[in-house]
């Protein structure tokens, strides 16, 4: 099988050299896609995990753009009035917010969407990194000891993370035999292991002991979707996102108002807003795109109210690009929503889940209201741009910010010339409340000396962002150092010459690499 040229960027090493091996073995930029996204569940679990969701943007060489999306619903028999009497929100982590897990059937769906190795054999070799262990990244080293109380508090957790009672360092090696046990049995029968094979009947009778109400039915029921994008010209370029229930939309309500390229607060802040009153899942009924892209400020709901419990909502999530020389680019995003998610790892399969179902409404009548079957409205926001001649793949890590940071780089993103390393390095703003835990609505701004790069200084750059959050009564801190706050950028080019570029963002732990063929690389058995 002959290789071609591709590149790829994530936010850990292991991910980028499973991609690497991927490669070697003939794949395309799919197949390295799913290399990283396998070996991310294993290395990452405070940002992905076999127990969360995904949403994909594929572009085929015909310059076709897909979307999969693959997030689970709540169980069928959950029991919203018991939900209203424990508060006026969705609990943060437990059994409750937990819905089906869809990275599985999200791997599948892009393994059948023209990779061309198959995804058996991804899911072997992140068997094999489980078993035999990976290093703890510095990123989860932080995540275990933010979220200690937590952790404390779940028994498969606390084993695999703080095994004798001691937190694994970056010394350590984080062994997974069954997470690895797992993996080899979806491998060896496929997905339906999971969604309603024996795997999935450990996974429901853990959490059902746990109190969730989600049966086997409810994973057999699951099915990727694959969707047409919503796409639109935008400032010279053709942008492609995900459609409801992620957050797609809401980036496109970012990008008609960038003005000059630069992101206005309060259009950030009027698409977040539109975004908390108006995503829900199309399941339930027709959504209000033309609302969800206002140019009219509403003040949030949550303006002003501290943080809910002892929950971060600004998401722990992945984000992969590649590209190849055939013409294909891939963005694909996913997560287990809050750092370690439900704080749950299921002990039987091994398997941390997540707590997307946080993100329901208990307000009746609300487009995200929880019910039987439906999903959460999703901050996931994984984008394809063309312009030029050039194609870029790009997503984030950020929780709700993700569609603001992906504003803020959206004119390097879709300029051929530019840097895209330099660009993702370049410091970035957010701003949010509850989802960054501040007490009340807050412009967090990062150095402007830069973010870990040479030559990534911006003297002043926050000076108007500054003025426009004192002229509308905003809070606004600058932070001491770069932040995960201001989310994890991966991105990678395929140029009109054929050129490739990737890029990893230096908040994270990842790698960005090109693989390019020997010139006498001959074509190899399969």
């Amino acid at each position: 099988m002959k290789r071609l040229t591709a590149s790829v960027a994530a936010p850990h090493p292991a991910a980028v050299e499973a991609a690497r091996a991927a490669w070697a073995e003939g794949g395309n930029a799919l197949d390295l896609a799913l290399a990283a996204a396998t070996a991310l569940a294993v290395a990452y679990p405070h940002q992905c995990s076999l127990g969360g969701d995904l949403v994909a943007l594929v572009r085929d060489p015909d310059g076709t753009v897909t979307a999969h999306l693959s997030f689970g619903a709540a169980p069928q028999a959950v029991d919203v009035a018991a939900l209203r009497a424990l508060g006026g929100r969705m609990p943060p982590g437990g059994p409750h917010p937990v819905t089906v897990p869809g990275a599985l059937a999200g791997w599948a769906a892009l393994a059948e969407a023209g990779a061309r190795l198959p995804l058996a054999d991804r899911l072997r070799r992140a068997a094999a990194l489980a078993r035999d262990g990976v290093p703890v990244a510095p990123g989860l080293e932080r995540a275990i000891a933010a979220r200690a109380p937590q952790i404390a508090a779940d028994p498969g957790l606390s084993a695999l993370l703080t095994p004798g009672g001691r937190a694994l360092g970056s010394a350590d090696a984080l062994v997974q035999p069954a997470l690895a046990r797992t993996l080899d049995a979806i491998a060896a029968d496929g997905p339906g292991a999971f969604y309603g094979g024996a795997v999935g009947a450990a996974l429901v009778a853990g959490l059902q002991a746990a109190g969730s109400a989600m049966t086997l039915a409810d994973l057999a029921a699951h099915a990727a979707e694959t969707a047409a994008p919503l796409s639109d010209e935008l400032h010279g370029a053709t942008w492609h996102v995900a459609p409801p229930p992620s957050a797609g939309i809401t980036l496109l309500a970012m990008l008609d108002g960038l003005d000059a390229g630069r992101l206005p607060l309060q259009r950030a802040r009027a698409a977040a807003a539109a975004r908390d009153r108006l995503l829900g899942d199309p399941r339930r009924g027709p959504l209000d795109l033309d609302g969800l892209r206002t140019t009219v400020f509403a003040e949030p709901a949550d303006a002003g109210r501290a943080p809910a419990g002892n929950a971060r909502a600004a998401g722990d999530t992945v984000a992969i690009a590649a590209v190849d020389s055939e013409g294909r680019a891939v963005t694909v995003v996913q997560s287990v929503y809050q750092t370690f998610g439900a704080a749950l790892l299921e002990p039987a399969t091994g398997i941390v889940l997540h707590n997307r179902g946080s993100a329901f409404s208990l307000e009746p009548g609300h487009p995200a209201e929880i019910g039987g079957g439906l999903r959460p409205p999703h901050t996931l926001c994984p984008a394809i741009v063309a312009a030029g001649g050039a194609v870029v793949a790009a997503g984030c890590q950020g929780g709700r910010a993700q569609p603001q940071v992906l504003a803020q780089i959206a004119a390097d993103l879709a300029d051929p010339a530019a840097d895209l390393p330099a660009a993702i390095a370049r410091p970035r703003w957010v701003v949010g409340s509850r989802d960054m835990d501040r007490e009340v609505e807050t412009v967090l701004a990062e150095p402007e000396a830069g973010v870990a790069a040479a030559g990534a200084s911006a003297p002043d750059a926050f000076a108007q962002v500054a003025a426009e959050a004192a002229a509308l009564g905003v809070a606004f801190e600058r932070l001491a150092a770069p932040s995960g706050l201001a989310g994890h950028v991966q991105a990678a080019r395929l140029a009109a010459d054929g050129g490739q570029q990737a890029a990893t963002d230096p908040r994270a732990d990842g790698v960005a690499a090109t693989f390019a063929p020997d010139p006498d690389d001959e074509d190899r058995p399969s």
